[in-house]
């Protein structure tokens, strides 16, 4: 029997969400810059709310202290290097934390911008 290289590991959001917070999961050096437009992230905020599937995220566990990476967003904590790499998800990931938790990110060209989207609860709208 072959080894099995994937395994299925479900998160929540909120796990998610507090692992890039804590910087203990993060982006391989080699990952392009953040480049998705508001109006994206409006969208995928979107999907969720209506239930629509939105894709799965791809993680490499690293053990290897060597590598090179980077946090998600911007912060002035110092952390160690993440041990889990974001390999196919980063562009909603990167919104999702920085929406969820206020942060600005920094984008390909090396700007630093927020995420500012707005949800109207009486027309379940998402605004940008």
């Amino acid at each position: 029997m072959a080894n099995m290289l994937f395994k299925q590991v479900p998160r929540t959001l909120e796990d998610l969400i507090t692992q890039v917070e804590k910087g203990t999961l993060g982006l391989p050096e080699l990952q392009r810059g953040y480049v998705w437009k508001a109006a994206k992230v409006r969208d995928l905020l979107d999907s969720m709310m209506k239930g629509f599937p939105i894709g799965y995220l791809m993680l490499w566990d690293s053990s290897d202290d060597s590598n090179k990476s980077k946090q998600i967003g911007i912060d002035n904590k110092i952390y160690s290097t993440p041990k889990n790499l974001i390999i196919d998800g980063q562009q909603r990931l990167t919104s999702l934390f920085a929406v969820m938790r206020g942060k600005k990110i920094v984008d390909d060209k090396f700007n630093e911008k927020p995420i500012i989207i707005s949800f109207n609860p009486l027309t379940r709208i998402f605004e940008i």
